[in-house]
Protein backbone atom coordinates (compact mmCIF):
# COMPACT_ATOMS: atom_id res chain seq x y z
CA UNK A 1 0.00 0.00 0.00
CA UNK A 2 1.26 3.28 -0.76
CA UNK A 3 2.42 5.57 2.14
CA UNK A 4 0.48 9.39 2.99
CA UNK A 5 2.84 12.06 1.95
CA UNK A 6 3.41 14.11 5.14
CA UNK A 7 1.62 16.86 3.95
CA UNK A 8 -1.58 15.16 2.83
CA UNK A 9 -1.41 13.58 6.27
CA UNK A 10 -0.81 16.82 8.27
CA UNK A 11 -3.81 18.55 6.60
CA UNK A 12 -5.81 14.82 7.12
CA UNK A 13 -5.78 15.43 10.42
CA UNK A 14 -7.18 18.88 10.20
CA UNK A 15 -9.94 17.47 8.29
CA UNK A 16 -10.81 14.63 10.47
CA UNK A 17 -10.91 16.57 13.87
CA UNK A 18 -14.59 16.98 14.68
CA UNK A 19 -16.10 19.86 17.47
CA UNK A 20 -17.38 18.42 20.94
CA UNK A 21 -20.32 20.65 20.31
CA UNK A 22 -24.28 19.35 20.22
CA UNK A 23 -25.98 21.07 17.18
CA UNK A 24 -29.70 20.00 17.61
CA UNK A 25 -33.06 20.41 15.96
CA UNK A 26 -36.09 21.19 18.41
CA UNK A 27 -37.56 18.05 17.88
CA UNK A 28 -34.84 16.30 19.77
CA UNK A 29 -35.08 18.04 23.15
CA UNK A 30 -37.44 16.40 24.85
CA UNK A 31 -38.11 19.17 27.85
CA UNK A 32 -39.18 21.78 25.78
CA UNK A 33 -41.94 19.51 23.50
CA UNK A 34 -43.59 18.30 26.85
CA UNK A 35 -45.35 15.79 24.79
CA UNK A 36 -45.76 13.34 27.83
CA UNK A 37 -46.45 14.61 31.72
CA UNK A 38 -45.54 10.94 32.74
CA UNK A 39 -41.86 11.23 30.82
CA UNK A 40 -40.73 14.17 33.77
CA UNK A 41 -42.45 12.39 36.75
CA UNK A 42 -40.19 9.79 38.04
CA UNK A 43 -36.64 12.48 38.12
CA UNK A 44 -39.69 14.75 39.60
CA UNK A 45 -40.35 12.59 42.47
CA UNK A 46 -36.82 11.59 43.06
CA UNK A 47 -36.10 15.28 43.23
CA UNK A 48 -34.66 16.39 40.33
CA UNK A 49 -36.12 20.49 40.20
CA UNK A 50 -36.16 20.94 35.92
CA UNK A 51 -38.58 17.36 35.75
CA UNK A 52 -40.45 18.99 38.84
CA UNK A 53 -40.54 22.47 36.63
CA UNK A 54 -41.45 20.89 33.39
CA UNK A 55 -44.36 18.16 35.45
CA UNK A 56 -45.61 21.45 36.54
CA UNK A 57 -45.73 23.10 32.50
CA UNK A 58 -47.60 19.67 31.29
CA UNK A 59 -50.16 19.79 34.17
CA UNK A 60 -50.60 23.79 32.95
CA UNK A 61 -50.89 22.73 29.46
CA UNK A 62 -53.00 19.52 29.94
CA UNK A 63 -50.08 17.41 27.97
CA UNK A 64 -49.89 13.95 28.83
CA UNK A 65 -52.00 15.08 31.63
CA UNK A 66 -55.24 16.32 33.03
CA UNK A 67 -55.06 19.98 32.59
CA UNK A 68 -54.81 21.22 36.76
CA UNK A 69 -53.82 24.73 37.51
CA UNK A 70 -53.32 24.01 40.98
CA UNK A 71 -51.27 20.68 40.42
CA UNK A 72 -48.84 22.85 38.24
CA UNK A 73 -48.92 24.89 41.29
CA UNK A 74 -47.51 21.69 43.56
CA UNK A 75 -44.37 20.91 41.56
CA UNK A 76 -43.66 24.66 40.74
CA UNK A 77 -43.11 24.93 43.91
CA UNK A 78 -41.05 21.40 44.76
CA UNK A 79 -38.96 23.07 41.78
CA UNK A 80 -38.94 26.95 43.05
CA UNK A 81 -37.76 25.64 46.77
CA UNK A 82 -34.70 24.18 45.00
CA UNK A 83 -34.15 27.54 43.40
CA UNK A 84 -35.38 26.98 40.08
CA UNK A 85 -35.90 30.02 38.22
CA UNK A 86 -38.60 29.01 35.35
CA UNK A 87 -40.44 27.43 38.74
CA UNK A 88 -40.48 30.53 40.86
CA UNK A 89 -41.54 32.69 37.63
CA UNK A 90 -44.25 30.55 37.13
CA UNK A 91 -45.72 30.33 40.85
CA UNK A 92 -46.17 33.76 40.68
CA UNK A 93 -47.77 33.56 37.26
CA UNK A 94 -49.83 31.33 38.90
CA UNK A 95 -50.88 33.18 42.41
CA UNK A 96 -51.23 36.65 40.15
CA UNK A 97 -54.17 34.94 38.43
CA UNK A 98 -55.57 32.90 41.03
CA UNK A 99 -57.21 36.06 42.84
CA UNK A 100 -56.58 39.90 42.81
CA UNK A 101 -56.55 39.99 46.61
CA UNK A 102 -53.50 42.15 48.03
CA UNK A 103 -52.22 38.97 49.60
CA UNK A 104 -52.12 37.02 46.72
CA UNK A 105 -50.29 39.75 44.64
CA UNK A 106 -47.63 40.00 47.74
CA UNK A 107 -46.93 35.88 47.37
CA UNK A 108 -46.81 36.24 43.18
CA UNK A 109 -44.22 39.05 44.11
CA UNK A 110 -42.24 37.15 46.11
CA UNK A 111 -41.27 34.51 43.65
CA UNK A 112 -41.04 36.85 40.60
CA UNK A 113 -38.67 38.37 42.95
CA UNK A 114 -36.33 35.49 43.67
CA UNK A 115 -36.47 34.38 39.42
CA UNK A 116 -35.69 38.13 38.87
CA UNK A 117 -32.71 37.80 41.15
CA UNK A 118 -31.64 35.06 39.56
CA UNK A 119 -31.55 36.92 36.06
CA UNK A 120 -34.90 35.88 34.49
CA UNK A 121 -35.87 38.29 32.17
CA UNK A 122 -39.26 37.51 32.09
CA UNK A 123 -39.92 37.51 35.63
CA UNK A 124 -37.80 40.89 35.90
CA UNK A 125 -40.27 42.88 33.28
CA UNK A 126 -42.78 41.30 34.95
CA UNK A 127 -41.57 43.10 38.71
CA UNK A 128 -41.19 45.90 36.64
CA UNK A 129 -44.83 45.96 36.03
CA UNK A 130 -45.50 45.23 39.84
CA UNK A 131 -43.78 48.49 40.68
CA UNK A 132 -45.43 50.17 37.75
CA UNK A 133 -49.23 49.47 38.56
CA UNK A 134 -48.82 48.91 42.26
CA UNK A 135 -49.35 45.20 42.64
CA UNK A 136 -47.85 43.47 45.73
CA UNK A 137 -45.78 46.34 46.18
CA UNK A 138 -46.00 49.90 46.78
CA UNK A 139 -46.07 52.16 43.18
CA UNK A 140 -42.29 53.05 42.11
CA UNK A 141 -41.25 54.15 39.06
CA UNK A 142 -37.60 54.14 39.74
CA UNK A 143 -37.46 50.61 40.77
CA UNK A 144 -39.93 49.42 37.67
CA UNK A 145 -37.06 51.30 35.46
CA UNK A 146 -34.56 48.92 37.02
CA UNK A 147 -36.15 46.01 36.36
CA UNK A 148 -37.33 46.70 32.87
CA UNK A 149 -33.80 47.51 32.17
CA UNK A 150 -32.12 44.32 33.74
CA UNK A 151 -34.88 42.73 30.96
CA UNK A 152 -34.33 44.97 28.19
CA UNK A 153 -30.68 44.37 28.10
CA UNK A 154 -31.23 40.98 27.96
CA UNK A 155 -33.43 41.51 25.03
CA UNK A 156 -36.96 41.07 26.62
CA UNK A 157 -38.82 43.14 23.75
CA UNK A 158 -42.07 43.69 26.43
CA UNK A 159 -39.31 45.41 28.83
CA UNK A 160 -37.74 47.39 26.26
CA UNK A 161 -41.13 48.83 24.91
CA UNK A 162 -41.85 49.92 28.79
CA UNK A 163 -38.75 51.18 29.46
CA UNK A 164 -39.19 53.54 26.11
CA UNK A 165 -42.45 54.97 27.50
CA UNK A 166 -40.56 55.32 30.99
CA UNK A 167 -38.03 57.41 28.75
CA UNK A 168 -41.02 59.48 26.82
CA UNK A 169 -42.94 60.37 30.24
CA UNK A 170 -40.03 60.80 32.44
CA UNK A 171 -41.17 58.07 34.99
CA UNK A 172 -38.44 56.58 36.87
CA UNK A 173 -35.90 58.57 35.24
CA UNK A 174 -35.08 61.67 33.72
CA UNK A 175 -37.46 62.54 30.08
CA UNK A 176 -34.90 61.22 27.51
CA UNK A 177 -36.75 61.23 23.59
CA UNK A 178 -33.49 59.89 22.17
CA UNK A 179 -33.17 57.21 24.71
CA UNK A 180 -37.45 56.16 24.02
CA UNK A 181 -36.37 55.95 20.72
CA UNK A 182 -33.30 53.67 21.33
CA UNK A 183 -35.74 51.53 23.39
CA UNK A 184 -39.15 51.60 20.95
CA UNK A 185 -36.67 50.83 18.18
CA UNK A 186 -35.41 47.70 19.76
CA UNK A 187 -38.79 46.55 20.63
CA UNK A 188 -39.97 47.41 17.42
CA UNK A 189 -37.61 44.99 15.50
CA UNK A 190 -38.70 42.10 17.52
CA UNK A 191 -42.29 42.82 16.25
CA UNK A 192 -43.93 44.87 19.24
CA UNK A 193 -47.01 46.57 17.47
CA UNK A 194 -47.32 48.99 19.91
CA UNK A 195 -43.74 49.56 20.36
CA UNK A 196 -44.23 50.07 16.16
CA UNK A 197 -46.63 52.43 16.32
CA UNK A 198 -44.80 54.68 19.16
CA UNK A 199 -41.76 54.50 16.92
CA UNK A 200 -43.42 55.73 13.95
CA UNK A 201 -44.76 58.45 16.04
CA UNK A 202 -41.58 59.45 17.17
CA UNK A 203 -40.81 59.48 13.29
CA UNK A 204 -43.65 61.52 12.27
CA UNK A 205 -42.97 63.90 14.76
CA UNK A 206 -39.05 64.19 14.43
CA UNK A 207 -38.56 63.18 18.43
CA UNK A 208 -35.47 61.78 19.56
CA UNK A 209 -35.24 60.75 15.73
CA UNK A 210 -34.78 62.84 12.26
CA UNK A 211 -38.32 63.49 10.96
CA UNK A 212 -39.50 60.87 8.08
CA UNK A 213 -42.28 60.46 6.91
CA UNK A 214 -41.64 57.40 5.03
CA UNK A 215 -40.20 55.26 8.05
CA UNK A 216 -43.43 56.61 10.36
CA UNK A 217 -45.65 55.18 7.40
CA UNK A 218 -43.35 52.14 7.32
CA UNK A 219 -43.75 51.30 11.22
CA UNK A 220 -47.89 52.32 11.07
CA UNK A 221 -48.39 49.69 8.13
CA UNK A 222 -46.38 47.04 10.50
CA UNK A 223 -48.43 47.34 13.47
CA UNK A 224 -51.48 48.52 11.42
CA UNK A 225 -50.61 44.84 9.83
CA UNK A 226 -50.87 43.44 14.04
CA UNK A 227 -54.31 44.82 14.56
CA UNK A 228 -53.08 48.20 16.18
CA UNK A 229 -56.11 50.31 16.03
CA UNK A 230 -54.60 54.03 15.94
CA UNK A 231 -51.88 52.80 13.60
CA UNK A 232 -54.76 51.81 11.00
CA UNK A 233 -56.60 55.25 11.95
CA UNK A 234 -53.42 57.31 10.97
CA UNK A 235 -52.43 55.37 7.50
CA UNK A 236 -55.25 57.48 6.12
CA UNK A 237 -53.75 60.75 7.08
CA UNK A 238 -50.42 60.10 6.96
CA UNK A 239 -50.99 58.99 3.32
CA UNK A 240 -52.60 62.46 2.50
CA UNK A 241 -48.97 63.66 3.10
CA UNK A 242 -46.86 61.28 1.17
CA UNK A 243 -46.35 61.21 -2.92
CA UNK A 244 -47.28 57.84 -4.81
CA UNK A 245 -43.39 57.08 -4.83
CA UNK A 246 -42.77 57.55 -1.01
CA UNK A 247 -46.19 55.48 -0.23
CA UNK A 248 -44.78 52.33 -2.42
CA UNK A 249 -41.14 53.05 -0.57
CA UNK A 250 -42.44 52.32 2.61
CA UNK A 251 -45.08 49.82 1.59
CA UNK A 252 -41.79 47.90 -0.22
CA UNK A 253 -39.66 48.10 3.59
CA UNK A 254 -42.93 46.52 5.41
CA UNK A 255 -43.31 43.90 3.15
CA UNK A 256 -39.18 43.48 3.52
CA UNK A 257 -39.11 43.37 7.29
CA UNK A 258 -38.57 40.53 9.37
CA UNK A 259 -38.80 40.53 12.85
CA UNK A 260 -35.39 40.45 14.86
CA UNK A 261 -37.01 37.66 17.69
CA UNK A 262 -34.66 37.44 20.72
CA UNK A 263 -35.06 34.14 22.64
CA UNK A 264 -36.55 35.49 25.57
CA UNK A 265 -39.22 33.29 27.68
CA UNK A 266 -42.23 35.51 26.11
CA UNK A 267 -44.50 37.96 27.21
CA UNK A 268 -46.17 36.98 30.82
CA UNK A 269 -49.51 36.38 31.30
CA UNK A 270 -51.67 33.61 33.07
CA UNK A 271 -52.25 31.63 29.54
CA UNK A 272 -48.32 32.01 28.86
CA UNK A 273 -46.45 29.22 31.21
CA UNK A 274 -42.83 29.64 30.50
CA UNK A 275 -40.77 26.80 29.04
CA UNK A 276 -37.23 27.16 27.73
CA UNK A 277 -37.31 28.47 24.06
CA UNK A 278 -35.24 25.53 22.01
CA UNK A 279 -31.83 25.88 21.14
CA UNK A 280 -29.73 25.67 17.79
CA UNK A 281 -26.62 24.45 19.58
CA UNK A 282 -25.59 23.29 22.96
CA UNK A 283 -22.28 22.77 25.33
CA UNK A 284 -20.74 22.64 28.48
CA UNK A 285 -18.72 25.62 29.99
CA UNK A 286 -17.57 26.20 33.79
CA UNK A 287 -17.25 29.04 35.92
CA UNK A 288 -13.50 30.36 36.79
CA UNK A 289 -14.54 33.24 39.41
CA UNK A 290 -17.75 33.51 42.03
CA UNK A 291 -18.98 36.43 40.63
CA UNK A 292 -19.89 34.55 37.47
CA UNK A 293 -17.36 34.56 34.58
CA UNK A 294 -17.07 31.37 32.80
CA UNK A 295 -15.25 29.67 30.06
CA UNK A 296 -16.62 27.47 26.95
CA UNK A 297 -15.54 26.81 23.32
CA UNK A 298 -15.56 29.78 21.06
CA UNK A 299 -17.21 27.15 18.59
CA UNK A 300 -19.96 26.50 21.23
CA UNK A 301 -21.33 30.08 21.36
CA UNK A 302 -20.68 31.23 17.71
CA UNK A 303 -22.91 32.94 15.43
CA UNK A 304 -24.88 33.21 19.08
CA UNK A 305 -27.92 35.83 19.24
CA UNK A 306 -28.21 35.07 23.28
CA UNK A 307 -26.59 32.81 25.34
CA UNK A 308 -28.58 30.89 28.04
CA UNK A 309 -27.25 28.69 31.43
CA UNK A 310 -28.95 25.70 32.72
CA UNK A 311 -27.57 26.07 36.14
CA UNK A 312 -28.68 24.43 39.35
CA UNK A 313 -30.54 27.58 40.12
CA UNK A 314 -32.44 27.57 36.70
CA UNK A 315 -32.03 29.26 33.32
CA UNK A 316 -30.33 32.87 33.61
CA UNK A 317 -29.15 34.62 30.62
CA UNK A 318 -24.83 34.89 30.09
CA UNK A 319 -23.48 37.57 27.86
CA UNK A 320 -20.31 36.88 25.67
CA UNK A 321 -17.31 38.90 27.06
CA UNK A 322 -14.22 38.29 24.38
CA UNK A 323 -13.13 34.97 22.56
CA UNK A 324 -9.70 33.75 21.52
CA UNK A 325 -10.30 32.33 17.84
CA UNK A 326 -6.63 30.47 17.89
CA UNK A 327 -7.44 29.05 20.82
CA UNK A 328 -11.05 28.38 20.70
CA UNK A 329 -11.97 29.79 23.94
CA UNK A 330 -14.47 32.31 25.20
CA UNK A 331 -15.22 34.24 28.09
CA UNK A 332 -18.99 34.99 29.27
CA UNK A 333 -20.60 36.32 32.29
CA UNK A 334 -23.55 35.64 33.86
CA UNK A 335 -25.08 37.57 36.75
CA UNK A 336 -25.16 36.11 40.22
CA UNK A 337 -22.84 33.74 42.74
CA UNK A 338 -21.60 30.85 41.79
CA UNK A 339 -19.26 28.55 42.83
CA UNK A 340 -15.63 28.30 41.24
CA UNK A 341 -13.14 26.20 39.80
CA UNK A 342 -8.94 27.03 39.79
CA UNK A 343 -6.78 26.77 36.76
CA UNK A 344 -3.62 25.74 36.98
CA UNK A 345 -0.79 25.97 34.20
CA UNK A 346 -0.85 23.17 32.20
CA UNK A 347 3.21 22.93 32.10
CA UNK A 348 3.19 20.42 35.12
CA UNK A 349 0.86 17.84 33.77
CA UNK A 350 2.42 14.75 33.05
CA UNK A 351 2.18 11.58 30.39
CA UNK A 352 -0.64 9.45 31.89
CA UNK A 353 -1.95 12.19 34.75
CA UNK A 354 -5.56 10.98 35.51
CA UNK A 355 -8.02 13.58 34.76
CA UNK A 356 -11.87 14.00 34.34
CA UNK A 357 -14.81 15.80 33.28
CA UNK A 358 -18.04 17.07 33.98
CA UNK A 359 -20.31 17.91 30.73
CA UNK A 360 -23.56 17.46 29.16
CA UNK A 361 -22.73 15.34 26.44
CA UNK A 362 -26.24 14.19 24.07
CA UNK A 363 -28.69 16.19 26.09
CA UNK A 364 -31.69 15.36 23.67
CA UNK A 365 -30.89 11.37 23.93
CA UNK A 366 -28.81 11.29 27.54
CA UNK A 367 -30.95 13.74 29.44
CA UNK A 368 -30.23 16.84 30.88
CA UNK A 369 -28.15 15.56 34.22
CA UNK A 370 -24.56 16.10 34.02
CA UNK A 371 -22.34 13.17 33.05
CA UNK A 372 -19.09 12.29 34.51
CA UNK A 373 -16.24 11.09 32.24
CA UNK A 374 -12.30 10.07 32.83
CA UNK A 375 -9.51 8.76 31.97
CA UNK A 376 -5.28 10.31 31.53
CA UNK A 377 -3.53 12.75 29.68
CA UNK A 378 -2.67 10.84 26.55
CA UNK A 379 -0.08 12.89 24.69
CA UNK A 380 1.51 16.12 25.59
CA UNK A 381 0.55 17.64 22.27
CA UNK A 382 -2.68 17.65 19.66
CA UNK A 383 -3.18 16.71 16.27
CA UNK A 384 -0.03 17.02 14.62
CA UNK A 385 1.90 17.54 17.82
CA UNK A 386 -0.37 20.86 18.16
CA UNK A 387 1.74 21.93 21.55
CA UNK A 388 -1.87 23.86 22.03
CA UNK A 389 -3.88 20.87 23.04
CA UNK A 390 -3.44 17.59 25.09
CA UNK A 391 -4.65 14.54 23.82
CA UNK A 392 -7.02 12.72 26.38
CA UNK A 393 -8.56 9.05 26.94
CA UNK A 394 -11.42 10.88 28.51
CA UNK A 395 -14.90 9.80 26.86
CA UNK A 396 -16.25 13.06 25.68
CA UNK A 397 -19.58 13.34 22.59
CA UNK A 398 -21.13 16.47 21.54
CA UNK A 399 -21.80 18.62 23.84
CA UNK A 400 -18.95 18.23 25.90
CA UNK A 401 -17.53 20.85 24.21
CA UNK A 402 -16.19 23.40 27.10
CA UNK A 403 -16.11 21.13 30.06
CA UNK A 404 -13.45 21.42 32.21
CA UNK A 405 -10.71 19.03 32.42
CA UNK A 406 -9.60 19.08 36.08
CA UNK A 407 -6.84 16.91 37.59
CA UNK A 408 -6.72 14.85 40.86
CA UNK A 409 -6.58 18.69 43.09
CA UNK A 410 -9.37 19.73 41.52
CA UNK A 411 -7.52 22.26 39.27
CA UNK A 412 -8.48 23.00 35.54
CA UNK A 413 -5.94 21.75 33.51
CA UNK A 414 -7.75 22.05 30.27
CA UNK A 415 -10.88 22.86 28.24
CA UNK A 416 -12.56 19.93 26.44
CA UNK A 417 -12.50 20.78 22.85
CA UNK A 418 -12.69 18.15 19.87
CA UNK A 419 -12.26 14.23 19.02
CA UNK A 420 -11.11 12.37 15.73
CA UNK A 421 -13.94 11.49 13.48
CA UNK A 422 -13.80 8.53 13.48
CA UNK A 423 -15.73 7.75 10.38
CA UNK A 424 -12.95 10.48 9.02
CA UNK A 425 -10.15 7.96 9.68
CA UNK A 426 -11.95 4.84 9.08
CA UNK A 427 -11.76 5.89 5.36
CA UNK A 428 -8.46 7.50 5.58
CA UNK A 429 -6.50 5.28 7.13
CA UNK A 430 -8.58 1.79 7.49
CA UNK A 431 -9.17 1.74 11.22
CA UNK A 432 -11.29 3.07 13.77
CA UNK A 433 -9.65 5.78 16.03
CA UNK A 434 -10.22 4.46 19.68
CA UNK A 435 -11.05 7.27 21.98
CA UNK A 436 -8.95 9.69 20.85
CA UNK A 437 -9.96 13.07 21.93
CA UNK A 438 -8.76 16.74 22.64
CA UNK A 439 -8.79 19.38 25.13
CA UNK A 440 -7.02 23.15 25.06
CA UNK A 441 -4.30 23.29 27.41
CA UNK A 442 -4.73 25.34 30.55
CA UNK A 443 -2.05 27.57 30.08
CA UNK A 444 -3.27 29.17 26.93
CA UNK A 445 -6.44 29.51 28.80
CA UNK A 446 -4.47 31.62 31.63
CA UNK A 447 -2.68 33.55 28.91
CA UNK A 448 -5.96 34.26 27.26
CA UNK A 449 -7.68 35.53 31.09
CA UNK A 450 -4.74 38.00 31.73
CA UNK A 451 -5.74 40.27 28.66
CA UNK A 452 -8.74 40.76 31.49
CA UNK A 453 -7.41 41.80 34.38
CA UNK A 454 -10.38 42.67 36.38
CA UNK A 455 -11.41 38.62 35.32
CA UNK A 456 -7.31 37.34 36.16
CA UNK A 457 -7.62 39.27 40.11
CA UNK A 458 -10.46 37.12 40.45
CA UNK A 459 -9.11 33.36 39.81
CA UNK A 460 -8.82 31.25 42.66
CA UNK A 461 -5.51 29.86 43.60
CA UNK A 462 -4.58 26.62 42.50
CA UNK A 463 -5.29 23.47 45.27
CA UNK A 464 -1.90 21.99 45.73
CA UNK A 465 -3.09 18.77 47.99
CA UNK A 466 -4.71 15.75 46.31
CA UNK A 467 -8.23 15.11 46.67
CA UNK A 468 -10.47 12.65 47.26
CA UNK A 469 -11.93 11.55 43.37
CA UNK A 470 -15.54 12.47 45.13
CA UNK A 471 -14.69 15.74 46.29
CA UNK A 472 -12.74 16.39 42.64
CA UNK A 473 -16.18 15.45 41.39
CA UNK A 474 -18.53 17.46 43.17
CA UNK A 475 -16.67 20.39 42.58
CA UNK A 476 -16.63 19.90 39.17
CA UNK A 477 -20.30 19.13 38.63
CA UNK A 478 -20.90 22.50 41.02
CA UNK A 479 -18.85 24.75 38.59
CA UNK A 480 -20.04 23.34 35.08
CA UNK A 481 -23.09 24.37 33.66
CA UNK A 482 -25.18 23.31 29.96
CA UNK A 483 -25.13 25.76 27.45
CA UNK A 484 -28.16 26.48 25.34
CA UNK A 485 -27.55 28.73 22.49
CA UNK A 486 -29.92 30.13 20.61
Amino acid sequence: MEKCQLPHLILLFFLVLILCESRIHAQNVPTNSLENGEHYRKAAEQGDAAAQCNLGCCYANGKGVPKDADEAAKWWLKAAEQGNAVAQNNLGIYYESKTALPKKNAEAVKWYRKAAEQGFAQAQSTLGDCYREGKGVPVSHAEAVKWYRKAAEQGNATAQYNLGVCYTNGDGVPKNDSEAVKWYRKASEQGIAVAQWNFGVCYYGGTGVAKNTIEAYTWWLLAGGQGHKQAKSFLAVIEQQMTRDQIAEGQKLARSFKPRIAQTEGTPSPGNISVETNPKATGTGFFITDGGYLITNKHVVEDASQVRLATSSGMISAKVLKVDVGNDLALLKAEGKFTALPVAASRAVKLGAAVATVGFPNIGMQGFAPKLSKGEIASLSGPVDDARYFQISVPVQPGNSGGALVDERGNVVGVVSAKLNAAAALAASGSLPENVNYAVKSSFLLSFLESVPTVASELKEPNTKEEKFENVVKSAESAAVLILVY
